[in-house]
């Protein structure tokens, strides 16, 4: 991760000026136990199957991602000037741990994993992404799933 002082203008400034929404010390919602939880991940990493186009720059856009698609088959088209794909190149699992919720559910940590992933860009405006949070809400609620992980990159 870049340090803000090595990110140039004008994103050093843009990151800065980014809201930081407040959050309560609760949860907010309350629900069963992990061990009965279904789990679906929310990716930042951009991930696309290969064959299928890239996330253009800056969109709001969400991509559904079977949870059975195999590994090999994802690309990322993260943009981010301080991002290093390193990590997810020599394991996927650092960006789209379907491999780790799969151990988890096999071990009863967790209740199951769902049939349905999502990625979006990361490097996207906030601000913009209501409707794409509606829409992975609407199909997460639909699949019954009750616990999200969140890889941000």
């Amino acid at each position: 991760m870049a340090r803000i002082d090595d990110i140039p203008e004008p994103t050093r400034s843009a990151v800065l000026g980014l809201p930081c929404p407040p959050f309560a010390d609760q949860p907010f919602l309350s629900g069963p136990p992990l061990a009965r939880r279904r789990v679906a991940i929310i990716s930042s990493a951009a991930l696309h199957p290969r064959g299928t186009p890239p996330f253009p720059a800056g969109t709001p856009e969400v991509r559904m991602l079977p949870a059975d698609l195999p590994a090999a088959s994802l690309l990322m088209s993260h943009i981010s000037i301080n991002f290093d794909r390193t990590g997810f190149q020599r394991d996927i699992n650092t960006a789209y741990p379907t491999d780790r919720l799969r151990e988890l559910a096999a071990e009863g940590v967790i209740g199951g994993v769902a049939e349905t992933h999502y990625a979006v860009m990361g490097s996207t405006d906030p601000r913009t992404m209501a409707a794409t949070a509606d829409q992975i809400a609407g199909q997460l609620r639909q699949e019954r799933i009750d616990a999200v992980l969140l890889t941000p990159v």
